[in-house]
């Protein structure tokens, strides 16, 4: 079907140049002799004002263009005499795809609470609000792959059914082939993943960096983008069970490249919404009053301040500010020590590195001091970490002695143990959740308003 997106022809569009677009009507207004057909098609935060005149053929279809329906309009574009575009389309044919029941479709032109539009997620794409959101999503999403390709990366596809836990924290979906009603036990009692499937327990992943390893000690960079799971029962607004990660991983690099990395990476993707998607953000913006367009245009050229976990205690504990949680060395920052740093303290986004080897996980390098490991978090305004990573251990007798100290079996990750034992060297990554910067980017008070179908406990809707 030969048609024109609204967005071009907003902005491309001659006025008596024939067109057909095609889109959903956004609402109705009728006169004697004609009639105002508002369309979107989903291509622009904006949409198309369509003309009727009564002596059409048009005009015998308007019983059936209610707010919904789906239809196509030929036509010849004018110039506008209404503020807000510059063309307009007056109608010479439109058909009628699939109408919509005025009394029962949900979608009216008035507006409508976010917590009634996550009860229709179905239909809530077709808001001007979830129309922005994932307009800005798309756009990232692809400013992802641009600026990793732009560098050399490599995009590695990982395994999303795996048998390791890369974080350690349990928390984890689990693959089976079982009748779930019959599951054959071992002498201990214990159900026998030897006669499932894959012959072993197995998961949905929570992370792909380890396998990302591995691939960089091959390919030299690489980068992750694809989904992964949390069966952490997290009932929260930073939360979903269903979740893309972006993990790059780097050969022949350390803790400074790791950060300088993410520091570019966040300033591109703000860089890239401001360019691409200023409507959107600019609605969003006014509808929701929470990050401007100012804001993030001076993130994407902020210098990023460093500073270490040590340095950042002594600030917290500096602090005239009380805060619920106690701050302490050797005890993990929370949301609210890392905006107090980022919004009070330096006014901007903050790195911190070398974290306590206790609070981090066992890949991570330890540094000289037998204390820290070399680690980092990036920290934005406004909502704290929004990046982790680290150098990753790349000395085998180092790493086999953190593992065993936090008790991590080796048996089935001597795989892992293997890059430590051919050609070893320094590597290092990061990663960071796609929804939480969606969410930031957007300004969206709920994770679950970012992504098309949010997985959470007790919600699975399609």
């Amino acid at each position: 079907m030969q048609r024109e997106r609204i967005a071009l022809v907003l902005t491309n569009g001659t006025p008596g140049t024939i067109t057909t677009v095609c889109g959903w009507v956004r609402s109705k207004r009728e006169a004697k002799n004609f009639a105002f057909l508002v369309l979107g098609d989903g291509s622009t935060q904006d949409t198309l004002q369509v003309i009727v005149d009564v002596d059409t053929q048009p005009f015998s279809q308007l019983a059936q263009c209610n707010t919904g329906a789906a239809i196509s309009v030929r036509g010849v574009l004018r110039e506008s005499p209404g503020k807000g575009q510059k063309v307009e389309l007056l109608a010479q044919e439109l058909t009628v795809f699939g109408g919509a029941d005025p009394e029962t479709y949900p979608l009216q032109k008035k507006g409508h609470t976010l917590e009634f539009l996550r009860e229709i997620g179905h239909l809530r794409p077709r808001s001007n609000t979830f129309g922005a959101v994932f307009r800005v999503r798309n756009t990232l999403a692809y400013a992802v792959h641009e600026f990793f390709q732009n560098r050399g990366f490599i995009w590695a596809h990982t395994p999303i059914i795996t048998a390791n836990d890369c974080e350690g924290a349990g928390e984890l979906f689990t693959v089976t082939n079982f009748d779930l009603n019959a599951l054959p036990k071992d002498d201990k009692g214990q159900v026998d993943y030897r006669k499932d499937f894959f012959g072993k327990r197995t998961h949905l992943t929570v992370s792909g960096q380890l396998e990302g390893e591995f691939m960089a000690m091959a390919m030299g960079s690489i980068y992750t983008f694809g989904p992964t799971f949390r069966a952490e029962n997290s009932n929260t607004t930073r939360h979903l069970a269903e979740f893309w990660m972006i993990e790059p991983e780097m050969a022949f690099a350390d803790l400074a490249d790791d950060a300088q990395l993410a520091e570019e990476f966040l300033r591109a993707m703000c860089a890239a919404v401001v360019k691409h998607c200023p409507q959107e953000l600019e609605f969003l913006e006014k509808q929701y009053k929470t990050i401007t367009v100012a804001e993030i245009a001076k993130l994407a050229e902020s210098p990023f301040t460093r500073i270490t976990y040590t340095d950042a205690v002594a600030e917290l504990s500096r602090a005239k500010q009380k805060f619920e949680f106690p701050v302490s060395w050797g005890l993990d920052l929370q949301s609210e020590h890392e905006r107090y740093l980022t919004d009070t303290v330096y006014k901007g986004p903050v790195i911190v590195t070398d974290y306590p080897e206790q609070i981090k996980a066992f890949y991570m390098r330890m540094n000289d001091d037998g204390k820290t490991v070399a680690a980092m978090d990036v920290l934005a305004p406004r909502i704290g970490e929004i990046i982790g990573g680290s150098q990753r251990e790349e000395r085998l007798p180092l790493l086999e002695q953190r593992m065993a100290a936090m008790n991590i079996p080796t048996a089935d990750l001597q795989w892992y143990l293997d890059l430590r034992r051919f050609g070893s060297a320094p590597h290092a990554g990061f990663g960071l959740g796609f929804e939480r910067l969606v969410q930031y980017l957007t300004g969206m008070g709920n994770i679950r308003d970012v992504i098309a179908c949010p997985r959470a406990p007790q919600l699975v809707a399609f």
